[in-house]
């Protein structure tokens, strides 16, 4: 099998992950290409590749690093369908189950083909600027919020042509069910199994005690419009991806024409992982 590698160099324990991964790869007889970011960490003979070239040369793409190095390996494989496997390396890790140790029995394990194909949904944004991104998708969220400036704005957000509500907030998430678990939860919005299809509205510190997170059919399309037109408002994908929206912008968000692919094992389940790294229906009076 072709295999291709994107890591987060930067997080303890990342070059000897990578070492042994280059080592199993010549030792299995599967070929291995590099992210062209990594030249230079390992010995010669290896094969290096622009993110494009990495997508279009393999069968399987590992992301080693945090859930950050995850959703930017997820904008590489875009619309190519390429499955994806996350190799978590020291920090939460929410979205990127596996660890190093766990990497050889994965590997192994995918190429007698022993896993399974968990596919995820994706929001796309259309904003004026927005074609000057190379790819308007976010895994978890699309948020529109005052940027560095402390101070509440006002946000239209409509559905399907239909206004809905305005909010007076700081900002407003609008997640995938993926990414219910990440800025979405931590405003209050919903939990929601990732196999689902949906989109969470979800505001942030809204002046209001009547405005709760909403769950949208993913067929649905949200419009956002910044009402302030004296106030510079910004849009970020994924809290990688940022853009400036001028006050009488329009953000139109739906469902991306295209999934994600995850590599998953029957031993990491959602729930398992909720327990676990979330610490889910723990009580307080437990150690």
């Amino acid at each position: 099998m072709k295999f291709g590698l994107v890591a987060n160099t930067k997080r303890v324990g990342a070059e000897e992950a990578i070492q042994f991964f280059i080592d199993w790869a010549k030792t299995s007889g599967n070929k291995l290409f590099l992210s062209d970011q990594l030249v230079g960490l390992s010995s010669n003979g290896l094969n290096y590749c622009t993110p494009e070239e990495l997508v279009s040369n393999v069968d399987i793409l590992v992301s080693m690093g945090g859930d950050g190095t995850l959703l930017a390996s997820a904008r590489i494989v875009g619309d190519s369908g390429t499955p994806i496997l996350g190799i978590n390396l020291g920090s939460l890790g929410f979205m990127t189950q596996l660890t190093p140790q766990q990497l050889l029995p994965a590997l192994d394990s995918i190429v007698k083909k022993e896993y399974k194909i968990e596919k995820r949904m994706l929001l796309k944004t259309e904003a004026k600027g927005i074609e000057k991104v190379e790819s308007p998708y976010a895994l978890n969220d699309i948020v529109v919020d005052n940027g560095p400036v402390s101070r509440l704005i006002d946000i239209n957000l409509s559905v399907n042509g239909e206004q809905i509500v305005t909010y007076k907030a700081d900002g407003l998430i609008i997640s995938t069910p993926t990414g219910s678990t990440a800025y979405s939860l931590a405003v209050g919005g919903p939990i929601m199994h990732p196999k689902m299809e949906a989109m969470i509205a979800s505001p942030v510190s809204s002046f209001s005690l009547n405005t709760r997170p909403m769950i949208f059919a993913a067929e649905d399309v949200l419009e956002i419009a910044v009402v302030n037109e004296d106030h510079q408002a910004h849009l970020t994908m994924d809290g990688q991806v940022m853009l400036p929206l001028q006050g009488s912008s329009k953000v139109r968000i739906s469902k991306a024409e295209f999934q994600a692919k995850f590599i998953t094992f029957p031993n990491n389940s959602f729930y398992r992982v909720l327990r676990n790294k979330l610490h889910w229906g723990y009580s307080p009076y437990e150690g």
